[in-house]
């Protein structure tokens, strides 16, 4: 799947998935640029990724989006696919001991954050018929036991509807908007819930397929969407989570 003289920006793209991703694009021939609000973290990151830029940023903070997609075209002329990746997650709390600073600080970043990047990205990627992909989770398709009342599900759910609200106002555009849900992917965000080999072997068992995932899994959906493959593929939300969302 060649996405060669394709420009790529995948956010929160310094480790795990965003790095497995836009690792993934480049060997197919993309220019990439990663963004990351810990600046030594994205020099570091871009360093092992060929054809890589790194553009330190805030997701939360508009006018370092702004600069991001400024010096994109600065450098590059064209952006052709956004990856909305960067996400944060919280401790795990039943609403009522959810603190309003912590809910609004997730929602900020994991859905207000991807807006910020979205509503910036679109004019350029209206001129390159470009693609969006937004990395949400299977946590936004259905209630878990003692994981369905804070604001990370909140987020990826109202992602996954945006996905598709986005596809169909930019489908005159002939910009397409997908949507992954990764289930339990082997990242620096997970290792706090697998310290031990007991709690490894209960997640790898909470999925059906036996085993949590990897990174490069949800970068091989992520090159099929932004990929002419996937020209006549546009609001589709692709569960990449070995069947924990079936059950």
């Amino acid at each position: 799947m060649s996405l060669s003289g394709k420009v790529a920006l995948v956010t929160g793209g310094s480790r795990g998935i965003g790095f497995a991703i836009a690792k993934k694009f480049s060997e197919n021939g993309a220019t990439v640029i990663i963004t990351s609000k810990d600046s030594d973290r994205i020099k570091k990151s871009a360093l092992e990724i060929s054809n890589a830029v790194g553009i330190p940023a805030d997701i939360k903070n508009k006018n370092d989006v702004k600069n991001v997609i400024e010096k994109i075209l600065e450098k590059f002329g064209r952006l052709d696919i956004l990856v909305n990746n960067a996400g944060i997650f919280p401790m795990i709390k039943p609403v009522h001991e959810i603190d309003e600073d912590d809910w609004n600080e997730v929602l900020d970043v994991n859905l207000t954050g991807q807006f910020r990047f979205t509503k910036e990205a679109i004019p350029h990627l209206q001129k390159t018929n470009g693609s969006i992909v937004n990395i949400s989770s299977d946590a936004g398709l259905k209630a878990y036991q003692g994981f369905n009342a804070d604001a990370y599900s909140a987020s990826k759910a109202a992602l996954i509807l945006l996905t598709k609200c986005w596809a169909l106002e930019y489908a005159k555009d002939k910009i397409r908007v997908n949507c992954i849900c990764p289930g339990v992917v082997d990242t620096d965000m997970t290792t706090p819930f697998l310290k031990t080999q007991k709690d490894k072997e209960f997640m790898d068992n909470e999925h059906p397929i036996g085993r949590i995932g990897k990174p490069e899994e949800i970068a091989a959906a992520a090159l099929y969407f932004v990929s002419d493959e996937a020209s006549w593929t546009t609001g589709a939300i692709l569960t990449v989570d070995g069947g924990e969302s079936i059950k």
